[in-house]
C-alpha cells in the first residue's frame, strides 16, 4: 500500500501498453459501440455473450474487453437517440429529447459532436476522481473486520434492492432467490453439498454440473439473454419497443444525413460548459450508490438542468445543446465512477458491475480491498485502460460523425426477429463450452425459462444478480465474523463502523416499510 500515484500510473500504463491490450480495448469499446447503437440490447446482454469468450484469457485483458464495452455502448446509444429518437441503450433516453429536436433543425452533426465531447471529457474526469479516491477506499477497506465487510456487502444489496424500480417485495424475493442460487454446489468448509436434487443422474447422466455450483455465466446468458429474447420474441417484452422507421428513411433529409456536417459554435460549447460541469458532478456521485449507474445519473442530471436553464432560449426539450451535454456528461461519469466500490470494496452498484465482478470470480480473483495489493496490475491497469478507451472512443466518433447516421439506418433494417435469433445462436454457442455432454446448454435454458416467467411475473433479474455474486462474500465474512465471536450475534455492534453500517440497512429497510402507510395516512 506504499505505491505512490506516479508508480500506479506507471504500473497500469506499462499493463496496457502493447499490441494485445490496445487491440482488445479497441475491440471492446467497438463491440459496445455496436451494442448501443441497437435499440433495446446495451451493454448487458454484449458483456453476457462475450463472458464465454474471455475464458481463455488472462485477468486483466479479459476485464479491459468487458469493460470496453460498457463505457463503449455509452457512447454507442446517443447515435440513434439523436438521429432517430430511439435511444439504442437505457442511458441514452434523455439525450434524445434535446437531440432529436436538433437533428430536425438540421443540426444532427452538432449535437453528435457535443454528445461525444461531452462524454469524453466527463469519462476523463470521473476517472481521474477514481483514481485519486481508490487508494484511500481500499486502505479503509483494509482496516474492516469480517463483521464490517459482511455489513458492507449487506447494506451494497439493501441498498439496490430498495432502489430497484417496481415492488420491493419482488425485489427482495429476487435477492433472496440469487442467493440461494450462489450458494448451490460444494460448501468449501463442510465438504458437503447444498440445494442439490438427487435423481437427475437417469435423464441427465451425472450431477456434477450442480455439485460445482450454478456457473455464474450460464446464469447470465439465461437471464440477461435468452429470457429477455423469449420475451420480445413472444411480445411480452416489458422494454420499450423500437419504433418501425418511416418509408424512405434511408433518404431523411434533415434527421440523417444533411445535419450530418454540422458543428457546435465555440459559443455554444462555452454556454454548454457548465451543464457539462453540473452533469459530471451529479453523474460521478450517482455512479457509486447501490442501484444507481448511468441511467439514474443521467435521469437526475436533465432534470436538473431543467431547473437551472429554465430561462434559456431555446428550452430544455426544444433543441438546447445543454440537454445534450447533461444527461451524456452524468452517464459516462457515473458509468466510470461505479468501479470504485466495486473494486475498491467488491460491491457493485448496477447490473454490468454485477457482471464484471463475476468476471472476476471466473478468473480466481477475490474482490475487495485486497485487489489492489494482490493484483496491482489488474487494479490500475484497469482504470488506466478507461483513458485509452475514451481516446478511442473520441477517435472512432468524431472524424466518422457523418457516416454513423447512413450505415445505423442500413443496420435497423436488419428483420428484428433474425437479430434476436442471432443473439440465441451466440448464446448457445457460449453455452456449450460450460460442461459436458451439454449440460450447460441445459442449464442455460432452464435459467432461461425462469427468467422469461420471472419477468412475466414483473421481477427483474438486477436483484438477483446482485444476490447471486455477492452470496459467497457474505457467507465467508458472515461465518468468520461468528467463528471469531464465538457464535456471539453482538459482535456486529461491539465496533462503531459495522454498528453504523447496521443502522444504515436497518434505515434504508424502515424506509420502504414506513412509506406506504404515510402516504395511506396522506
Amino acid at each position: 500500500m506504499d505505491i505512490t500515484w506516479w508508480d500506479a500510473l506507471i504500473t497500469g500504463m506499462t499493463a496496457v501498453w502493447g499490441w494485445q491490450a490496445l487491440g482488445l480495448i479497441a475491440l471492446g469499446v467497438a463491440v459496445g459501440s455496436v451494442f448501443g447503437v441497437l435499440p433495446g440490447l446495451g451493454p448487458v446482454a454484449a458483456i453476457a455473450l462475450l463472458l464465454p469468450a474471455t475464458l481463455g484469457l488472462p485477468a486483466l485483458p479479459a476485464l479491459l474487453v468487458l469493460a470496453g464495452v460498457y463505457y463503449g455502448a455509452q457512447y454507442g446509444g446517443s447515435l440513434p437517440a439523436i438521429v432517430l429518437d430511439q435511444p439504442g441503450e437505457a442511458s441514452s433516453v434523455m439525450t434524445s429529447h434535446d437531440g432529436h429536436p436538433l437533428a430536425l433543425q438540421g443540426r444532427a452533426g452538432a449535437a453528435l459532436v457535443t454528445a461525444t465531447l461531452s462524454s469524453f471529457l466527463a469519462g476523463c474526469l470521473a476517472i481521474g476522481a477514481v483514481i485519486l479516491l481508490a487508494p484511500w477506499m481500499v486502505s479503509a477497506g483494509m482496516q474492516f473486520g469480517a463483521s464490517e465487510r459482511f455489513l458492507v456487502l449487506v447494506v451494497g444489496l439493501v441498498g439496490a434492492t430498495v432502489l430497484a424500480s417496481g415492488s420491493f417485495l419482488k425485489a427482495l424475493a429476487m435477492t433472496v432467490l440469487g442467493l440461494l442460487l450462489g450458494l448451490v454446489g460444494w460448501d468449501a468448509q463442510t465438504g458437503s453439498v447444498r440445494f442439490v436434487p438427487v435423481g437427475l443422474e437417469p435423464w441427465m447422466g451425472h450431477r456434477q454440473g450442480l455439485t460445482d455450483g450454478v456457473g455464474f455465466i450460464a446464469l447470465a446468458l439465461g437471464f440477461f439473454v435468452v429470457a429477455p429474447v423469449a420475451a420480445e420474441l413472444a411480445g411480452l417484452s416489458t422494454h420499450a419497443r423500437t419504433r418501425p422507421l418511416p418509408e424512405g428513411a434511408s433518404a431523411h433529409p434533415r434527421a440523417a444525413a444533411n445535419g450530418m456536417d454540422t458543428r457546435p459554435t465555440r459559443g455554444e460549447l462555452r454556454d454548454a460548459l457548465p451543464a457539462l460541469l453540473r452533469g459530471t458532478g451529479l453523474g460521478a456521485a450517482l455512479g457509486v450508490v447501490p442501484g444507481g449507474g448511468a441511467l439514474l445519473a443521467s435521469l437526475a442530471a436533465y432534470r436538473l438542468e431543467v431547473v437551472v436553464s429554465r430561462q434559456r432560449v431555446p428550452a430544455l426539450g426544444q433543441g438546447n445543446l445543454r440537454g445534450v451535454v447533461a444527461p451524456e456528461a452524468a452517464n459516462n461519469a457515473g458509468a466510470q465512477t461505479a468501479y470504485l466500490p466495486m473494486l475498491a470494496l467488491g460491491v457493485p452498484p448496477n447490473t454490468v458491475m454485477a457482471l464484471l465482478l463475476g468476471a472476476l470470480g471466473l478468473h480466481a480473483i477475490e474482490p475487495g480491498p485486497s485487489v489492489m495489493e494482490l493484483q496491482p496490475t489488474v487494479f490500475w491497469g484497469l482504470l488506466v485502460s478507461m483513458w485509452v478507451g475514451n481516446l478511442f472512443l473520441l477517435a472512432l466518433n468524431l472524424p466518422l460523425a457523418r457516416w454513423w447516421a447512413p450505415a445505423l439506418l442500413h443496420v435497423l433494417r436488419v428483420p428484428r426477429r433474425a437479430l434476436l435469433a442471432a443473439l440465441l445462436v451466440a448464446a448457445g454457442l457460449g453455452a456449450l463450452a460450460l460442461g459436458p455432454h451439454g449440460w450447460g446448454v441445459w442449464l442455460v435454458m432452464g435459467l432461461g425459462l425462469l427468467g422469461f416467467v420471472l419477468q412475466r411475473l414483473g421481477c427483474e433479474g438486477v436483484a438477483l444478480l446482485l444476490g447471486y455474486v455477492l452470496a459467497p462474500g457474505i457467507e465467508e465474512h458472515l461465518r468468520r465474523a461468528l467463528q471469531l465471536s464465538r457464535g456471539d450475534w453482538f459482535v456486529f455492534l461491539e465496533r462503531p463502523v459495522s454498528a453504523l453500517l447496521l443502522m444504515v440497512a436497518i434505515g434504508l429497510l424502515l424506509v420502504v416499510v414506513l412509506q406506504p402507510r404515510r402516504r395511506a395516512s396522506r
